[in-house]
């Protein structure tokens, strides 16, 4: 009780300081055990998926498989977001089911699906998404790989094909590879974008200074070996021309326990919401 007491708090300030426009940073004191972090899990994994339609994007020879969701009751003339949930490298592949990971499923939730009603995107990556290289500064940068490209082309085909879609409110979601690969789609058309949560990622440093004005929260756990926190740290350093931005670090939280503080409660969905062009 007295850790959840301390992440509400914590994520009320981040909501509260997003609308005075000044770049903030918070830190949640908020452990994990195994148990909490399975049981989290389960009660998501055990959703139902179905709502979320099997689809396959073709371009030449190229496929993607991906997963649609619709909003509830969704009325013609009426605009919705469109969230883009991007996954990790252990969900690779092709089955078009394992990329419905903890923050794709977020969406399916009873509460949030009825709350924050919106078209959810979820490609799946028959390869690695971004790749890691160490930059000038010495820190591993993202780069994206072609597919990166073609899920572009996915969220153009799909405006095209959904008028529905606002696009004054299109966010990225990602978590581990699939952060840095919104990083890096944010950084290719930091325009198109209404905001992005990124979690535990290897940052892209490729495009800074074109992300001063885009609405990004940055989120990472101290004690990250995998994907080192001091990338985030280094990354919210080189935006602080970026006024938008919010940096919340979790000083307990490691690489694979860092999302299991956010997936059950209606923070991220939130957050996004509140943002647009």
């Amino acid at each position: 009780m007295h850790n959840k007491f301390r992440l509400i708090l914590c994520l009320t300030a981040l909501l509260t300081a997003n609308f005075s426009f000044a770049q903030t940073q918070n830190s949640c004191m908020v452990k994990i055990d195994s148990a909490r972090a399975a049981q989290t899990r389960a009660i998501l994994n055990h959703l139902p998926a179905d709502k979320f339609e099997k689809r396959t994007y073709r371009q030449g020879s190229r496929e993607l498989p991906y997963r649609f969701l619709l909003p509830e009751n969704d009325k013609q003339g009426t605009k919705y977001p469109l969230v883009i949930v991007l996954h990790n490298s252990t969900r690779i592949g092709n089955d078009n089911e394992k990329q419905l990971e903890p923050l794709s499923r977020i969406w399916i939730r009873d509460e949030i699906y009825k709350k924050y009603k919106c078209f959810v995107l979820a490609p799946q990556f028959s390869t690695r998404s971004s790749d890691y290289a160490v930059a000038e500064n010495g820190l591993l940068s993202a780069k994206p790989s072609e597919e990166v490209y073609t899920v572009m082309k996915l969220i153009t085909a799909l405006q095209k094909e959904y008028a529905g879609i606002d696009p004054k409110r299109i966010y990225l979601v990602g978590y581990s590879m699939g952060a840095s690969t919104a990083q890096n789609m944010l950084s290719i058309a930091p325009q198109q974008f209404a905001g992005m949560v990124s979690v535990a990622a290897v940052p892209d440093f490729s495009n800074v200074e074109a992300l001063k004005n885009s609405n990004i929260w940055l989120i990472h756990g101290a004690k990250d070996t995998e994907n080192p926190y001091s990338g985030s740290v280094a990354l919210f350093a080189k935006l602080k021309k970026n006024k938008r931005v919010i940096f919340t670090t979790y000083p307990e939280l490691d690489h694979n326990n860092i999302a299991i503080p956010l997936l059950l409660d209606e923070e991220i969905p939130k957050w996004l919401f509140k943002q647009h062009h």
